[in-house]
């Protein structure tokens, strides 16, 4: 009898493409490419990386804009049996370098961006090749678009699909080792959640370097649903595409929403919107009530790289009942609050534990790192949150960013959120300096838009009317 971990998932494009056809799969400002015709270009990729000496296991980095490139390699490469390993195009070149080495890149494909910004140091990395390509033309692939007979049809719940780096909030980023169960398991369980429309389509502003954006490519395939995709963030071009592309669902961070709002062409949002997934940290309170007073349809997540995407995420009719919760894990998933191994009573906060099906396997050639992310099969996210008594998930802040003042814990995040939220801030960042008298003292660092600086006094009393007295910033730079 086969495991879980040896069931194999056929090709999620090639069923897909087989089963809906002429359905469209991706919109662009330049491009309607169907399902079938996506799963086309997937075998012509699939043809030019062999051509380029891709074989199974290998690891072929992607730096490329939100692009049709982008989609089609994905799917080309898992066609060979071998890894995806997206780069973030906001990394400096000694960084980017790092992070080929450290994955054992064989491959690196990229847009005509300068060579400073992806030179490779030849005598690290003798074994990388650079490609470039035009990440906007798919007749870089269509040109010889043969089909590869040794394409994996069929691949297994453990076999690594993807390997997504971290932020590195603590020494260098980790590769994050995402399998083909991961990424089935985070579209099944969002799926239970919001549900599937079959005229639903999700908008991707994201970057698909980031898992949030991929996660949305891998849900077009397995839901049948249509990615409209934006190489760029741009709030009116967002507020635009809503209407004219009928996009049901986004995925945004706080600052993206708060931008679009603030756009032209916000309000009202059309009734075919049906999910705004907020994620990417705590949100303002602010936010919250003003997408609640006018009827935004906002739905808070909770995810990380190591859980390919979300993990917990509201129930869209709880948003008005659960206001600033992330909701409850996605189905089959397991979140706990401890503190050291031991979990904690409702409403106390600790640090956020999850296991399930969407945790990743591991660290990419990290084994001390992998095993001090587990404790008694639960993965340590370094995340500080509370359950309330009805279980629903309360995310605060990383644990290490933690502030004590006299006493008092205070979670950056939740200050910075607030000082977000307020219409002349752009940014804020929130420390904790050495006091005398109080252990630590709360300290922000703003910027401001064209409206002006504040006064300090206005910032302070803003942040008093959300937040407890101890948690508002005693100074403002």
């Amino acid at each position: 009898m086969n495991t879980p971990e040896q069931l194999p998932f056929p090709d999620w494009l090639r069923r897909r493409a087989f089963t809906n056809p002429d359905r469209l799969a991706l919109v662009t400002g330049r491009d309607q490419i169907t399902f079938g015709e996506l799963d086309w270009l997937a075998d012509a990729g699939s043809a030019w990386l062999s051509r380029r000496g891709v074989q199974q296991g290998d690891h072929i980095a992607l730096y490329l804009p939100n692009s049709v490139a982008f989609v089609v390699l994905v799917h080309a490469v898992s066609r060979l049996g071998a890894v995806s390993v997206p780069i973030n195009r906001r990394l400096t070149s000694s960084e980017i370098d790092w992070q080929l080495r450290d994955a054992g890149v064989s491959l690196l494909i990229a847009d005509d961006a300068p060579e400073e910004v992806i030179s490779i140091d030849r005598d690290q990395s003798a074994q990388l090749r650079l490609q470039h390509i035009d990440p906007h033309d798919p007749s870089s692939f269509a040109a010889q678009g043969e089909r590869v007979p040794e394409t994996f049809e069929y691949h297994r719940s453990s076999d690594v699909h993807s390997i997504m780096y971290t932020s590195g909030t603590t020494g260098r980023p980790k590769g994050a080792l995402l399998t083909y169960g991961n990424h089935w398991w985070s579209a099944i369980g969002s799926a239970l959640n919001l549900g599937t429309h079959t005229d639903d389509r999700w908008l991707a502003v994201l970057p698909l370097f980031h898992v949030g954006g991929l996660s949305i490519l891998m849900r077009s395939a397995i839901y049948g649903i249509t990615v409209v995709l934006h190489e760029t963030f741009d709030p009116e071009h967002v507020n635009r595409s809503i209407h004219d592309d009928r996009v049901t669902i986004i995925s945004v961070v706080s600052t993206m929403l708060r931008r679009m709002l603030q756009a032209p062409g916000s309000d009202p949002y059309p009734a075919w919107l049906r999910c705004v997934l907020l994620g990417g940290g705590p949100a303002p309170k602010p936010l919250l009530d003003s997408c609640a007073e006018t009827g935004v349809p906002v739905t808070q997540t909770y995810g990380l790289t190591e859980s390919a995407s979300q993990i917990a995420t509201l129930a869209p009719d709880e948003a008005l009942t659960k206001l600033g919760s992330a909701g409850k894990p996605l189905y089959p998933n397991e979140i706990a609050i401890l503190e050291g191994a031991s979990p904690v009573d409702p409403g106390i906060p600790g640090e956020i534990a999850v296991r399930g099906p969407v945790i990743t396997a591991g660290y990419h050639g990290r084994a001390a790192d992998t095993a001090a992310a587990f404790s008694d099969g639960w993965f340590l996210t370094g995340d500080a949150g509370y359950l309330d008594a009805d279980g629903y998930l309360f995310v605060l802040d990383r644990r290490d960013d933690l502030i004590v003042t006299g006493g008092e814990n205070v979670y950056p995040a939740e200050v910075e959120a607030v000082l977000c939220a307020h219409e002349a801030v752009t940014d804020a960042g929130v420390v904790g300096v050495t006091d005398e008298e109080w252990g630590q003292r709360v300290v922000a660092f703003v910027t401001c838009n064209e409206q002006g600086w504040p006064e300090p006094d206005d910032l302070q009393a803003w942040c008093r009317s959300w937040l407890a007295g101890y948690k508002a910033p005693a100074e403002f730079h």
